[in-house]
């Protein structure tokens, strides 16, 4: 039975209140939390969620996992303008009024901020007795220090960083196709790449960059202003084991490239040179393609036969 009073609202206070000890702003609590910056800087803000993927959360209480998810698909985007994030608030949607639940998705998400120097500044739990699962959405405030343009050169060379599996993206389709049949994969939390980009960027002149998400491939047509980007089918950032199932299951190659990220989770591009130094530092990143005059379209050899695949 939902009780509206929740009477566990003071445990989670306590549990963000752990989030306040953070260098980028002073928080003072009140009837909301009072919030003063310590930085005057250029912001953004972005909002996400972790999508149908809560469904399996949901059914096998991989809360934490889920968490991951939800931070993964907003810091990542937040990387593609170098933001640095240090605030964010979230909105717990739940079918049924789990105490248990909710202070298990609360502690993990205070965890996961404290390890981040993120103060989460407030939030919602949604009781939705019409849901099957659940979701967890955030709003997350950086700041960007040096604001940069986020776009392909022609003559770029196009690296990849390898993902750990289907991220949070193309769950509609995965239920589709598997029905009730459950995959540890199902489960599996996105990585998240906002460190390691930062720390690129900071050592490499970086040019655009792509987190492959929702709409896969596709995303990269945003960032070629007069130019083509062409994938190779033999770099070594192969499709896990899930997607070739997906594929074997009747997907079509064009279809799995516009859906889900195929084994890359995030692209960026640079020179030759420095492409060729990255690749040799880091052992989940590689040259995956280049850049190249044309008219926006972006051409990849498919990883699952000899097709190749255009947008």
């Amino acid at each position: 039975m939902y009780n509206p009073v929740k009477p566990y609202k003071d445990r989670i206070l306590a549990e963000i209140r752990k989030t306040w000890s953070v260098p980028n702003v002073n928080i003072r609590a009140d009837v909301y939390p009072v919030i003063r910056k310590r930085f005057s800087l250029a912001e953004v803000d972005h909002t996400d969620g972790i999508g149908t993927k809560g469904i399996y959360h949901w059914q096998k209480r991989t809360f934490k996992n889920a968490v991951l998810d939800a931070l993964a698909m907003n810091l990542n985007d937040l990387a593609l303008v170098r933001a640095i994030p240090y605030k964010l608030q979230n909105h717990i949607f739940v079918p049924c009024d789990d105490q248990l639940a909710i202070m298990a998705i609360i502690k993990a998400l205070s965890q996961e901020c404290q390890k981040r120097k993120i103060a989460i500044t407030g939030g919602e739990t949604s009781i939705q007795n019409t849901m099957i699962g659940m979701d967890i959405s955030l709003s997350v405030s950086g700041f960007v220090s040096k604001p940069k343009a986020n776009k392909f050169r022609v003559g770029d060379v196009l690296l990849g960083i390898k993902s750990n599996g289907l991220h949070s993206n193309g769950f509609t389709k995965v239920r589709e196709i598997f029905g009730k049949t459950f995959v540890a994969d199902f489960v599996k939390p996105t990585a998240i790449y906002l460190d390691n980009v930062l720390e690129l960027d900071r050592k490499f002149d970086i040019h655009g960059m792509m987190h492959i998400t929702g709409g896969a491939f596709t995303k990269l047509k945003s960032l070629l202003p007069g130019a083509n980007a062409r994938i190779n089918g033999t770099h070594r950032l192969k499709p896990q084991p899930i997607f070739q199932t997906l594929r074997e299951k009747g997907i079509p190659d064009k279809e799995m490239y516009q859906t889900f990220n195929c084994g890359i989770g995030f692209m960026f591009s640079t020179s030759e040179k420095e492409a060729k130094i990255i690749a040799s530092r880091w052992p989940n990143i590689d040259i995956v393609g280049r850049v190249a005059r044309g008219n926006g379209k972006v051409i990849i050899d498919s990883m699952f036969g000899d097709q190749t695949v255009e947008f």
